[in-house]
């Protein structure tokens, strides 16, 4: 299976409600992580909300592999969509990296009020 493929079925089986079994898939494969930055990109509104659950039940493994994302995730900050560096804003505030500090404070003079006040919840999480 190609990762285009195996991205789609994951994404398929998120829209589909499958959230718990895919939360044991990332923890048995931690290498699946790679899809997150694309999968967030989705306007399907389920497949959002169980990207944000995952990276929620991932982050509480000690073992932590959601750093290697931010680089990707933060690149993700430059597109235009203001509900796309809302729900990155966000995912970063749950990783709490400090390599992602920068953007989420240039995100506080982002042109759309509701990704700044995303950004300010994020910043005051850390």
């Amino acid at each position: 299976m190609t990762d285009t493929e195996l991205k789609e079925m994951i994404m398929t089986s998120m829209g589909n409600g499958l959230l718990e079994n895919l939360i044991d898939m990332f923890k048995e494969d931690p290498s699946l992580i790679r899809f997150i930055p694309d999968m967030i990109k989705t306007n399907n509104l389920r497949i959002k909300i169980g990207v944000i659950a995952l990276v929620q039940e991932i982050g509480k493994n000690p073992r932590n592999e959601l750093e290697q994302i931010v680089p990707p995730l933060i690149d993700l900050l430059k597109n235009n969509d203001p509900v796309l560096k809302g729900d990155v804003a966000y995912i970063l505030s749950i990783l709490k990296s400090p390599s992602s500090l920068p953007a989420l404070k240039s995100l506080c003079n982002d042109e759309n009020p509701d990704v700044r006040e995303i950004a300010l919840e994020a910043l005051e999480d850390y």
